[in-house]
């Protein structure tokens, strides 16, 4: 990565220069502790730039077309005039290549629009780490003009809820036959979203896509939903021929007035940097027991010990901290 001093990345993401944009993002991502102390003076001066976009994730069951959707969504959204990030959060990237390579050549078309940045995740190997580097990497291109940032899971299980929790607003996209998909579908998911997608309602998919409509709208109302002011609606759409898309943009604006005018955009977003905060130290505390000289020595005869019947997991846990706090 080219040496730049702090003022030269502030500036230039200010000045919404691509390719400073793209080196201050690869600097977040760096392990080195010279990068990360750059990192973090760097956020600090651009935060107060940040916090004014459409943060929106987005999720689906496989084959669901979310590539396509994404593309052709981002695609209007920019004809229309917004800047929009796409930022994916692949905890399995480290093992399998994941969407690292694919990101770009997967959106041909809005990845070589002048008014869309897409960001494939690091592939740091834990969802915690490829999570704080997308939670970062958002407030970077917020400050440099983004007013709509698309957060993608790539993987799955614990990255739907991992990336609800760092957005404004958490879409689902389902496919029709949902008799078949609803078994499929964890019910904490469908607790998560905001609304709900059918897609690839076109041609002779239309009448399967209404029903699907219907079936997931009764599934819908055997859950408790934990918002006062919102009903969590179900759409269909075809990123294919675009119908739709409009009506999704139009109910992510119609949640974000109704989150403003309660107060509970404000609040949400409050609760994310607290967990944020508290996810960090988490991670730090834990980063600094694995590297404690003397729990490091210590470990592999706990982990004996524990796996034959020699001591319980709570003994040797409060062996290996008293070791840890010693230190």
């Amino acid at each position: 990565m080219a040496t730049n001093n702090i003022q030269d990345h502030i500036d230039g993401v200010l000045a919404r220069k691509r390719a400073m944009l793209a080196r201050t993002i690869t600097m977040i991502e760096s392990a080195l502790p010279e990068h990360q102390e750059m990192a973090q003076k760097v956020l600090d001066a651009l935060i107060p730039y940040a916090g004014n976009a459409v943060r929106v994730g987005i999720t689906g069951v496989p084959g669901v077309g979310k590539s396509t959707f994404i593309e052709s969504f981002g695609m209007m959204l920019v004809e229309q005039g917004h800047r929009v990030a796409v930022l994916a959060v692949d905890p399995s990237s480290s093992k399998s290549g994941g969407s690292v390579m694919g990101d770009k050549t997967r959106m041909e078309k809005l990845s070589l629009h002048p008014q869309a940045y897409i960001r494939p995740s690091p592939s740091s190997g834990t969802l915690g780490g490829v999570a704080k580097k997308t939670r970062e990497t958002m407030i970077i291109c917020e400050a440099a003009g983004y007013d709509i940032i698309l957060v993608e899971t790539v993987g799955v299980g614990q990255s739907e809820t991992t990336v609800a929790s760092m957005v404004d607003f958490f879409l689902l996209l389902m496919l029709a036959g949902a008799g078949d998909e609803l078994q499929g579908i964890k019910k904490g998911i469908l607790e998560l979203a905001d609304a709900i997608a059918i897609n690839k309602a076109d041609g002779d998919n239309i009448d399967r896509a209404m029903e699907a409509k219907n079936d997931y709208n009764s599934a819908l109302n055997l859950l408790t939903s934990d918002s006062a002011i919102w009903s969590v609606p179900v759409l269909t759409c075809s990123a294919l021929t675009t119908d739709g898309l409009e009506d999704i943009w139009q109910t992510i604006l119609d949640h974000r007035d109704r989150m403003n005018s309660t107060g509970e955009l404000t609040e949400r977003r409050r609760r994310q940097a607290i967990d944020w905060m508290w996810a960090l130290i988490e991670d730090g505390l834990k980063d600094q027991f694995k590297t404690n000289a003397d729990v490091k020595a210590q470990l592999p005869e706990m982990i004996r010990a524990v796996e034959k019947g020699k001591t319980s997991p709570t003994a040797a846990a409060h062996q290996l901290l008293a070791r840890h706090l010693k230190g």
